[in-house]
C-alpha cells in the first residue's frame, strides 16, 4: 500500500522519465526524419496533456530533441520561438498594462454597471457586454481575474441589502459596512453575507438565535463570559446534547438568503467566464489559440494577406454577438426565470430597498474614482488609436494607410502595437505643465517624470508561458513540415478525400471540441493544427476553411 502511494505520488516525475523511454524504439528502429519528428511531437504532446512539467517547459522539448535528432538545427528551432505574432503580443500587453494599471477597466464596467441599474437582468447582460468587450482586448484570464471583484461587490449588496418585507418588522436593522472593490485585496471565494468582526457568535449561539433577518426571538442569545463559565462548570460531568435545528433554522445559516439569491449569484459568476470567452473569439488578439492560427496561416502562405485584424473580426464578430445573445437569454431563462418583459421594461417602478442601497453604493464606488484622469485618457486614446490603425491597415475594399508607403507587406499590426506600446513608456503619467512656476512646484514636477508604465508594469503582465508555449507549437511545425511527417499523415488521409468539405469541417471541430474538455486551449490547437492543415491540404481545401473554426 505505501509503495502505491509513493507511485502515486511520483506519478509525474515518471510519467516524464518514462514516456520517452517507451518511445525510444520508435526512432531507433526507423531511423528516419518522419519518425524522429513523430517522436519528438509525441512526447511532447503526452507532457501538455498530462501537464506532468508546466506548459511552458514542456514547450522547450522541441528546443533540444530537434537539434538532437537531426530534424532542424539549432538556430532553426530558435527562430520558431519568436515570430511576428510574439512581438503583436508585446504591444498588446503594454496597452493592457496600462489599462490595468490606471483602473481604466474598473471605470468602463462601473459605468455600464449604473447605465444598467440594479435588475439582475440588466446587470447580466450588462456585466456579459462588459467582459465580452474587455476580452477583446486582453487575455481571458485577466479579463476574468479583473472583472471578478466588481462583480463580487454587487452580489454582496444584492444578496445583503435585506428586502423590503424582510426590514419592515425590525427597525434596529444594521447597516452593511461599505464594499471596496480593490482588486489585489478582494476574496477568493464570494462570501455574500456580511459578517461583523465585533459580534462573531459561536455554534451553539447560531443555533439558538432566532432573531436573525427579522424573525422575532424568545430568548435572548447573547451571554456573557461569566454566565459561559458558570454552565460550564455545573455541567461538565454531563452528556453534552446535540441539537439538531429545525429547517427554517438551517435556512438562516446558509449563505445565501434565499433561492433567488443563490441564483443570482451562480449566473453572474458563470456568466463572466463564458463571455470572457466569447469576447476571445471576436479579435485575431483576443485569445492565444488565434494567434497561433495566424503565424501557421502566414507561415504556409507568406504572400496572402487574407487574414488579418480587420478581416477576422468582420468573421467573428456577428458569431460571437449571436453567441453572446443566445447565451443571455439561456442564463437569464435558467437561472432568472422567463420574466423578460419585466427585465425589458423602460417603466420607472419604485425600486425596492435593496435595489436602491445597491445603486447607491455602486455610485459612491464610481464617484470614489473621481474625475477621468490625465493617464487614463492617454491609455484610452491609444487603446482606441491602436484599433483604428489595425483596421484601416488594409480594410480590403479600399486602399489602406499601408499602401502609402513605396514598400509593401513590410508593416503588419505587430508594427502599430509595438509602436503605440514603446510610446507608453515614454509618455509621462503627469499632464505636462510648461507655465512658469515656484521651485517647490517645479521641483515637484522634476519628480513627476513617471510614464504611463514602467518595466516592471509590463513584467507583471506579460504571459511569458503562453510566448513559450505558443513558440513551441511553430518549432513543432515547422519540424513536420521540413522532415516530411504533415505529408506523411496527409497520404494516410486520403480515405477521407470522399468526405464533403462540411463534413471535414464537421469531423475536425467535434475531435478538437472533445480533446478541449480535458487539454488546454493552446495546447490542443498546437498539437492537431499541423495534422488538421495537412489533411484538409490532401483532400484539397483551404487551411482557412479548417483553421478558423
Amino acid at each position: 500500500m505505501g509503495l502505491l502511494q509513493g507511485l502515486l505520488r511520483a506519478r509525474k516525475l515518471l510519467l516524464v522519465v518514462c514516456v520517452p523511454l517507451l518511445l525510444l524504439p520508435l526512432p531507433v528502429l526507423h531511423p528516419s526524419s518522419e519518425a524522429s519528428c513523430a517522436y519528438v511531437l509525441i512526447v511532447t504532446a503526452v507532457y501538455w496533456v498530462s501537464e506532468a512539467v508546466p506548459l511552458g517547459a514542456a514547450a522547450l522539448v522541441p528546443a533540444f530533441l530537434y537539434p538532437f535528432f537531426g530534424v532542424l538545427r539549432s538556430n532553426e528551432v530558435a527562430a520558431e520561438y519568436f515570430k511576428n505574432t510574439t512581438l503583436l503580443l508585446v504591444g498588446v500587453i503594454c496597452v493592457a498594462a496600462a489599462v490595468e494599471k490606471w483602473n481604466l477597466h474598473k471605470r468602463i464596467a462601473l459605468r455600464m454597471v449604473l447605465m444598467a441599474g440594479a435588475k439582475p437582468g440588466m446587470l447580466l447582460l450588462c456585466f456579459m457586454c462588459c467582459t465580452t468587450l474587455l476580452s477583446m482586448w486582453l487575455s481571458n484570464t485577466s479579463t476574468t481575474a479583473m472583472v471578478m471583484p466588481i462583480v463580487e461587490a454587487v452580489l454582496q449588496e444584492l444578496v445583503s441589502a435585506e428586502d423590503e418585507q424582510l426590514v419592515a418588522g425590525n427597525s434596529n436593522t444594521e447597516e452593511a459596512e461599505p464594499i471596496s472593490l480593490d482588486v489585489k485585496n478582494s476574496q477568493s471565494s464570494l462570501e455574500l453575507v456580511f459578517v461583523n468582526e465585533e459580534s462573531t457568535a459561536d455554534l451553539t449561539t447560531l443555533v439558538h438565535n432566532e432573531n436573525l433577518n427579522g424573525v422575532p426571538s424568545s430568548t435572548n442569545p447573547i451571554k456573557t463570559a461569566n454566565q459561559h463559565q458558570g454552565k460550564k462548570q455545573q455541567s461538565s460531568q454531563e452528556k453534552p446534547q446535540v441539537l439538531t435545528p429545525s429547517p427554517r433554522k438551517q435556512k438562516l445559516n446558509r449563505k445565501y438568503r434565499s433561492h433567488h439569491d443563490q441564483m443570482i449569484c451562480k449566473c453572474l459568476s458563470l456568466s463572466i467566464s463564458y463571455s470572457a470567452t466569447i469576447g476571445g473569439l471576436t479579435t485575431i488578439i483576443g485569445t492565444s489559440t488565434s494567434l497561433i492560427f495566424l503565424e501557421h496561416f502566414n507561415n504556409q502562405y507568406p504572400a496572402a494577406e487574407v487574414v488579418n485584424f480587420g478581416t477576422w473580426f468582420l468573421f467573428s464578430f456577428p458569431i460571437s454577438l449571436l453567441m453572446l445573445v443566445v447565451s443571455w437569454f439561456w442564463m437569464h431563462w435558467l437561472f432568472l426565470g422567463c420574466n423578460f418583459k419585466e427585465t425589458c421594461s423602460l417603466s420607472k417602478k419604485k425600486k425596492t430597498k435593496r435595489e436602491q442601497l445597491s445603486e447607491k453604493r455602486i455610485q459612491e464606488e464610481y464617484e470614489k474614482l473621481g474625475d477621468i484622469s490625465y493617464p487614463e485618457m492617454v491609455t484610452g486614446f491609444f487603446f482606441i488609436l491602436m484599433t483604428v490603425l489595425w483596421f484601416t491597415r488594409e480594410p480590403g475594399f479600399v486602399p489602406g494607410w499601408d499602401s502609402f508607403f513605396e514598400k509593401k507587406g513590410y508593416r503588419t499590426d505587430a508594427t502599430v502595437s509595438v509602436f503605440l506600446g514603446f510610446l507608453l513608456f515614454l509618455i509621462p503619467a503627469k499632464k505636462p505643465c510648461f507655465g512658469k512656476k515656484n521651485d517647490g512646484e517645479n521641483r515637484e514636477h522634476s519628480l513627476g517624470t513617471e510614464p504611463i508604465i514602467t518595466w516592471k508594469d509590463f513584467q507583471k503582465t506579460m504571459p511569458w508561458e503562453i510566448v513559450i508555449l505558443v513558440g513551441g507549437g511553430y518549432a513543432l511545425a515547422s519540424g513536420s513540415k521540413s522532415s516530411g511527417l504533415s505529408t506523411w499523415i496527409g497520404n494516410q488521409m486520403l480515405s477521407l478525400s470522399s468526405l464533403p468539405p462540411w463534413a471535414v469541417t464537421l469531423l475536425a471541430c467535434i475531435l478538437v471540441s472533445i480533446v478541449t474538455e480535458f487539454v488546454s486551449n493552446p495546447a490542443t490547437i498546437t498539437i492537431f493544427l499541423p495534422i488538421l492543415c495537412s489533411l484538409v491540404s490532401s483532400v484539397g481545401l483551404p487551411d482557412v476553411q479548417t483553421g478558423c473554426p
